[in-house]
């Protein structure tokens, strides 16, 4: 029985030293492998391991001109554990800044919660950005301020102070970002928008590092192996975009003194060849230590100068929707190019005409004319050409088809194949929204006519206005607009629901605005354009000013879309502006100085309140 119980005893003893065996062996694998701050503590007694930020990628126009370069920055970098015996005010006063600023950021980079890869053995970023002026005064007297050093870094630098919008801008990765890509670290920085964040991964690089050996007081003592363990930084790609710098510089030039747009495309490539916003900025302001104080003042200003208006602003189309609308009620065989309706003038209903002109009008002088009753016939005859029948279900068939082929130019939503940065989709009123608002049965075309003008419910952004354009100048297609020159996109290749044959007509109407009619007064000497002037309504105050078109005629090399805010008449200032465009794109330089001159000096009525 003793023995029994001794063996028993044995037992329980091994049992226990084994768990004690394994509970230490555990515990030394977690320490060894899983958790790093003991390895981290190890490593930083003996080396230093310093993050080679690349110089990131340069950014180019189409004809090779450089837009965007790098300049020397710096940070200043710290390893908590190894700050001793530090002079707060002497480092305060190098590095221009006050004591309380110091102690404040010191807290957050403590704060687990602000700073979640926080360790007192690796190093943390204190200060970020600065110019060789800011640096110039520390950089003899760091060492004595142990546990700092200086980090090279560089910052974005502009040969032009236009494309804002287009170029987009760089700042400090957001705890997101940094979970969801392992390449960034607290401090870190990548595009915010623009070209900058669609091709970031591209124009970022690979980072490296530098291994430097310390001594047994933590004392740099040189590289770690003669370098010979060192990563070299990896350079970002180089970027050409489509964007004409010419061009861009005169649109943007155009548009001051003025609220708008102005976006050209080259049909046959969708290449964007220019596209412009006013009110504008200088995208210098938003790099370096002064840009979230800048920035701010952007979000603030009324005029929102941080909205891109050629990609993100939405707009009835007014007058230009005719030509699609000419496109779409041919192939639904409500007209045909000799189709005649009656106009009288401010005295037709249940649609008014802005003048007088002949009548009957055909579809050419409708084009021409930019007559209101003439396409408000047609909308009707096309959705109404079967009639209504069965609860008007054979009206609103007729209704999808109209929309869906409205949708085939690239109305109604986003380019999503696409790199650019943020685009508005647009409206084309569906079926259901009127089924809600006029009942089942309660909608014909005399309901919705406001839409066969280009107003009402049908909202279209510049870049989708042009897009447009170049379909009728490829009669029938369009490459989806981008701003990567360096990638072929001529594969991305989608056709409107609009036969071939129904173009010329269309194409000879928009020839006719020039030859004959509101666009003649802009017409470039010994050119053959093709336009469309839109005086738009606006809720908000004095209609918008818009034109489309393209030039030249035959083999069209570019085309345009401009929208003048609170301006009035399309000829008068959306006109002149979209000739002056393609004049410059198609010879290379303006003729017509007095115009220019004009144009780039007036300012339309613009009030904030009114928006």
């Amino acid at each position: 029985m003793i023995n029994d119980t001794l063996q028993n005893r044995r037992y329980v003893i091994a049992i226990i030293m084994s768990a004690i065996i394994l509970v230490y062996i555990l515990r030394l694998f977690s320490i060894q492998i899983i958790e790093t701050k003991y390895k981290e503590g190890a490593d930083s007694n003996a080396f230093l391991k310093k993050t080679q930020y690349p110089p990131r990628g340069l950014i180019y126009d189409r004809n090779h001109k450089l837009l965007v370069y790098n300049k020397p920055a710096y940070d200043i970098a710290l390893i908590m554990r190894e700050i001793k015996d530090l002079d707060t005010i002497s480092f305060c006063k190098a590095l221009n800044i006050d004591k309380e600023y110091f102690i404040n950021r010191i807290a957050e980079i403590k704060d687990r919660r602000k700073n979640p890869g926080y360790s007192s053995y690796t190093p943390q970023l204190f200060m970020s950005q600065l110019g060789i002026e800011d640096i110039a005064t520390i950089q003899q007297s760091m060492y004595k301020f142990l546990g700092f050093y200086i980090q090279n870094r560089t910052l974005r630098e502009y040969t032009f102070p236009i494309a804002a919008h287009v170029l987009g801008s760089i700042g400090e990765v957001s705890r997101r970002r940094i979970e969801n890509d392992d390449y960034y670290t607290q401090g870190d920085y990548a595009g915010r928008d623009g070209i900058e964040y669609t091709y970031e991964k591209q124009l970022r690089g690979e980072k490296g590092v530098e291994i430097l050996l310390r001594d047994a007081k933590g004392r740099i003592k040189g590289s770690y192996e003669d370098g010979k363990e060192d990563i070299a930084p990896k350079a970002g790609v180089n970027l050409t975009l489509t964007i004409d710098v010419e061009l861009q510089k005169l649109g943007e030039k155009l548009l001051t003194g003025k609220v708008g747009s102005v976006v050209a495309i080259e049909p046959k490539t969708g290449e964007i060849l220019a596209m412009v916003s006013n009110p504008a900025f200088d995208p210098s302001i938003l790099v370096g230590r002064q840009r979230s104080k800048n920035y701010w003042s952007l979000v603030n200003d009324p005029t929102k100068p941080l909205i891109n208006r050629a990609t993100q602003a939405q707009y009835p189309p007014g007058s230009t929707f005719k030509t699609i609308q000419a496109l779409v009620c041919q192939q639904m065989g409500g007209i045909n190019e000799h189709t005649l309706f009656a106009c009288n003038g401010p005295g037709s209903s249940p649609i008014k005409c802005t003048h007088h002109h002949g009548s009957p009008v055909t579809l050419l002088g409708a084009i021409e004319q930019s007559c209101n009753p003439y396409f408000w016939n047609t909308f009707k005859a096309t959705l109404e050409k079967d009639g209504y029948g069965e609860k008007n279900h054979i009206f609103k068939k007729r209704y999808q088809e109209w929309e869906d082929r409205i949708r085939s130019f690239g109305f109604g939503g986003k380019f999503e194949d696409s790199d650019i940065y943020e685009q508005s989709r647009g409206n084309i009123p569906k079926q259901k929204y009127f089924n809600k608002y006029f009942g089942e049965t309660g909608w014909r075309a005399i309901t919705i006519r406001s839409l066969s003008i280009g107003q009402g419910e049908i909202l279209v952004t510049p870049l989708q206005l042009a897009n447009a354009m170049s379909i009728i100048a490829n009669e029938g297609y369009y490459i989806t607009p981008h701003l990567n020159k360096s990638d072929s996109m001529l594969t991305k290749i989608h056709k409107a629901q609009v036969d071939k044959k129904f173009f010329p007509i269309v194409n000879e109407g928009m020839w006719r605005v020039f030859e004959f009619g509101t666009g003649r007064a802009y017409k470039i000497p010994n050119t053959s354009m093709c336009g469309k002037t839109g005086t738009v309504q606006n809720n908000h105050g004095k209609d918008h000013s818009i034109f489309v078109g393209f030039a030249p005629r035959e083999n069209p090399k570019i085309a345009i879309a401009v929208v003048v805010e609170n301006a009035g008449f399309g000829a008068t200032w959306a006109a002149p502006i979209s000739s002056l465009m393609m004049e410059q794109y198609i010879y290379g330089k303006i003729e017509r100085q007095e115009l220019l001159e004009r144009m780039s000096t007036s300012i339309t009525n613009f009030d904030v309140k009114e928006r």
